[in-house]
């Protein structure tokens, strides 16, 4: 969590695509593009096209991340843990 880096909060269970995004009186919405599987992932289900405001204090943006896709990590009541923005590969 970047407002808190020292708690371990992100895994494949509350790691949603959102390569969608649009930006809205200053504040960043995240775009769930996933249409991966959830039962495999162990995490509930977040249908594509919903939207999720993203407080600034998730924001990361000092590194990018391996899968090449912006990542929004959210709890099970989609509350945001970070949001990871992609490598553009």
């Amino acid at each position: 969590m970047p407002d808190n880096p020292a708690i371990p909060c992100c895994g494949d269970a509350d790691a949603y695509w959102a390569d969608g995004v649009e930006i809205k009186d200053c504040q960043v919405i995240a775009i769930i593009t996933d249409t991966r599987p959830d039962e495999p992932l162990g995490r509930p289900h977040v249908p594509v096209g919903t939207r999720i405001g993203v407080p600034p204090n998730k924001l990361k943006w000092d590194r990018g991340n391996p899968t090449g896709h912006i990542v929004i990590f959210l709890s099970h009541y989609r509350d945001v843990f970070c949001y990871v923005t992609g490598t553009g590969i």
